[in-house]
């Protein structure tokens, strides 16, 4: 059986390519031997393969910029404060979200904000001014050509609000979109990205769940059932996922964010309430229905470099300020049980690779096999007086600062496992093998805030996996300060 959607017009049509996924059918519908075919109509568009990786910072970003140093071309007297006012500027509006991507744009709905960051920028740029300047009239002269610098910035944002409108209702850039769910939200919502195309978005199609009926026409094409995502996405150009109102439990859709494939796309969500919209930023909209960008922290590309580098400094610096500290402990180690003052161990690491970890030894397994699979206990009696002080406050980890060199590990991840563990916690817990997508560290959110030692995997992965869903290098400094602050209490395991 074919389920097919109204026949592409237009543009569409032109540069529409048809693609078919097969897919097993509900058993309570149709015998088990039977196999539906899902047609997608709007498949592989010209328009889309060109502007699938533009977004709308790509312009505003460099205008706001180039606008703010205009007045330099008449007045260079005070062009190094006109110049820091400018990446101020682009700072300060980055932080309030003028670069991030809205469907609905308009500029008189950034213009308050636009305003205050300019005030905050301009005050910012000009105490620094009167601080290194004794002269009134420099200072002037400054202040005079920060005004004339944002009221450039304001008209350039207005004149790429009317660019960026202009080229997505031409279709000149456009989106592909697959909207989660088929009520009357959702198909709603298909029906405004079909008629108005300057949200930037070219419908491709509704994905739901098996239980939901598509039988009217405004509720089709449904192209895939909510298991069939990840494939759709490899397969048809789409970088836009809604989830309006599809009858699923949270934690399915939860699941759904964290596909691999997902990392590609932008991932909106209609509010469940959606009378209650939260303050401190701009309502974005399709037409009236309120929707939100779900915010995704992925450690990739320039955070990924960010927080790499960040690494090898601080591991540097550390294996350099704390060699002292490393020789007692190993002059120490070496003084309770003689040679091998190492103990090297197969831990997993990011996507699942094994790699070497290296500890100072606090105690002597009987065999490889008890160090692979038994469980670390607290109190165990073969752990000597240096043991269980390198334990209590974690100076055994401190050779790990090789491991995050190597790149095996970073400063701040989740807590590295055994392979045994690690397949067993995976099996048991569905959330634990998401903690893979990152490096696993030398210290962790898990950690510092007690979960070590015997206490629920369970509430390990979900601190681990809420700090990579929300990963900031501020939140690495918290975490940093907050594990001084255990070694000092000696609270390790």
């Amino acid at each position: 059986m074919v389920q097919s959607g109204p026949a592409p017009t237009g543009r569409q049509e032109a540069g529409a390519e048809r693609a078919e996924v097969p897919r097993q059918r509900d058993r309570a519908a149709a015998p088990d031997n039977d196999r539906a075919t899902v047609v997608l109509p709007y498949v592989g568009t010209a328009t889309a393969s060109r502007t699938r990786s533009l977004r709308v910072w790509m312009m505003s970003l460099p205008v706001d910029f180039g606008a703010f140093l205009v007045p330099l071309a008449y007045n260079r007297d005070s062009w190094k404060g006109v110049v820091a006012g400018a990446f101020v500027t682009v700072g300060v509006f980055a932080l309030g979200g003028l670069y991030r991507g809205r469907r609905h744009v308009s500029f008189l709905d950034e213009l308050p904000t636009l305003c205050g960051r300019l005030l905050a920028s301009a005050a910012i740029v000009s105490i620094v001014g009167a601080l290194r300047h004794d002269s009134v009239a420099a200072v002037g002269n400054l202040l005079r050509t920060i005004a004339v610098s944002a009221l450039l910035v304001i008209v350039g944002r207005l004149l790429t609000r009317h660019i960026t409108v202009l080229a997505r209702r031409r279709r000149w850039v456009e989106h592909g979109a697959i909207v989660l769910g088929g009520g009357p939200v959702a198909v709603e919502l298909a029906r405004l990205l079909r008629r108005y195309p300057e949200y930037g978005l070219r419908f491709v199609g509704f994905v739901d769940v098996a239980s939901t009926e598509h039988v009217a026409r405004d509720s089709m094409p449904l192209i895939g059932h909510l298991g069939d995502l990840e494939t759709l996405l490899r397969l048809i150009e789409c970088d836009v996922v809604i989830i309006a109102d599809i009858d699923c439990p949270d934690s399915s859709l939860l699941q759904i964010a964290r596909l691999p494939a997902m990392l590609d796309c932008d991932l909106w969500m209609v509010p469940r309430l959606r009378e209650f919209q939260s303050g401190g930023t701009i309502p974005d909209h399709i037409g009236a229905i309120p929707v939100v960008r779900v915010r995704r922290s992925s450690l990739s590309g320039p955070r990924w470099w960010i927080k790499r580098a960040s690494d090898i400094v601080a591991a540097s610096v550390a294996l350099i300020v704390l060699s002292p500290v490393m020789l007692l402990c190993a002059l120490a180690v070496f003084a309770e049980g003689g040679r091998g003052i190492f103990f090297r161990q197969q831990r997993i690491g990011r996507h699942g690779e094994p790699f070497e970890l290296v500890k100072f030894r606090s105690m002597r397994p009987s065999s490889e096999t008890e160090a692979q699979t038994n469980w670390s206990v607290a109190g165990d009696p073969r752990v000597g007086p240096v043991g269980r002080f390198l334990r209590r406050t974690s100076l055994d980890e401190l050779p790990q600062l090789w491991n995050i060199l190597r790149g095996d590990m970073t400063i701040v991840g989740p807590r590295p496992e055994r392979p045994f563990f690690v397949d067993q916690f995976s099996a048991n817990y569905p959330d634990y093998a998401m903690r893979h997508r990152v490096p696993v560290g030398l210290t962790g959110l898990a950690q510092v805030s007690g979960l070590r030692g015997d206490t629920p995997i369970s509430d390990r992965a979900r601190f681990d996996n809420y700090y990579i869903e929300n990963w900031s290098l501020w939140l690495d400094v918290k975490v940093v300060v907050r594990t001084v602050a255990e070694v000092f209490r000696a609270r390790g395991r």
